[in-house]
């Protein structure tokens, strides 16, 4: 059964696998404190858990749109 929710270790873990995005837990802290990483929410710790569904959405805007070909960048 998936996790609903990620911790932030985890998150960076599964940005990885699924999306093939590459970033750190670090980074996605610094991201937390200034702005710009995935939506999270605080646990009862304070600890920030990042739903799946917002690591998705935030990747696949990372991602930007599929083209079939480069000459569609300018589009």
């Amino acid at each position: 059964m998936r996790k609903p929710r990620l911790r932030r270790w985890e998150a960076s873990e599964y940005l990885a696998l699924v999306h093939g995005i590459t970033i750190a837990s670090t980074t996605l802290a610094k991201k937390a404190s200034v702005g710009g990483g995935p939506a999270f929410n605080k646990g009862e710790n304070r600890t920030p858990l990042y739903p799946v569904e917002e690591l998705d959405r935030w990747a696949l805007k990372r991602l930007g749109k599929l083209v079939h070909s480069t000459s569609e960048f300018g589009e």
